[in-house]
């Protein structure tokens, strides 16, 4: 299970509706703000990295003319975001481990703690190369990742939601290197309770700045939450980390 623990939950219909059934808008609004920061020109191409069902992709794609193409390894996800393509976005089943097209973006994304999902750092630093490589010299990367720090101190070790009959019993805890969260699924319609556990690397922003550089990659700019407030170790939420590919 632990091997390949992402794919089958993020395969999972019940991963989307603990997910992605809800904040829709809270989302579009940190999408339109970082938009509004980064100001890019019309008709920028733009890759969304992990994009699930394409949500942020059809919103990008829906301003200002960008052409936006969505990668993620979910079958199902990607199935159900291809009904959404348009001239202007485009999606593809894709390992963000493997090289994608190469010095065809301007701007690259990764939303939401999609990344550091991985066994080994040599798959992570693959990932960034994939990211990398996609980028145009002086192309902007945009990677949204949780700050360690914080959630360690507001780790709720156990929780339960209820949605639309479904229950969703959640514990959390982590070690030196990793975040974990154990979910078991009570349904139904299930014969016996589901159980999947995630598992996210504890990068820190000291980590990202080396692992982009090693792809010629500058951190230009990093924000502490989704309004873009001051990055600060202990009480961001969030890094929303920015950087610019330097190598030609």
């Amino acid at each position: 299970m632990q091997m390949t623990w992402f794919k089958d939950w993020f395969n999972s219909p019940y991963y989307h509706q603990l997910y992605f059934n809800r904040d829709d808008k809270e989302a579009e609004a940190f999408i339109d703000k970082l938009i509004n920061y980064l100001k890019p020109l019309p008709g920028s191409k733009m890759l969304d990295v992990a994009c699930g069902k394409g949500r942020h992709s059809i919103h990008l794609a829906g301003k200002a003319g960008f052409d936006v193409t969505g990668i993620d390894l979910s079958d199902d996800s990607i199935r159900e975001a291809l009904q959404f393509e348009t001239n202007t976005l485009h999606f593809y089943k894709h390992d963000m481990r493997l090289p994608f097209w190469i010095n065809y973006f301007d701007y690259a994304f990764n939303f939401f703690t999609s990344f550091g999902y991985f066994n080994t750092q040599r798959e992570h630093d693959n990932a960034i190369r994939t990211i990398a490589q996609s980028l145009k010299s002086n192309g902007i990367i945009v990677l949204d990742f949780l700050n360690v720090h914080y959630a360690e101190d507001h780790l709720v070790h156990q929780s339960e939601k209820v949605i639309d009959g479904i229950t969703f019993i959640i514990t959390k805890w982590y070690d030196e290197t990793h975040f974990y969260k154990k979910i078991m699924i009570e349904d139904e319609a299930l014969q016996e309770p589901l159980v999947y556990t995630e598992k996210v690397a504890k990068f820190s922003l000291g980590d990202f700045t080396e692992m982009f550089a090693y792809q010629g990659l500058q951190m230009q700019e990093v924000f502490g939450d989704y309004d873009f407030g001051n990055y600060d170790v202990k009480k961001s939420p969030r890094m929303l980390m920015i950087a610019k590919k330097i190598n030609t």
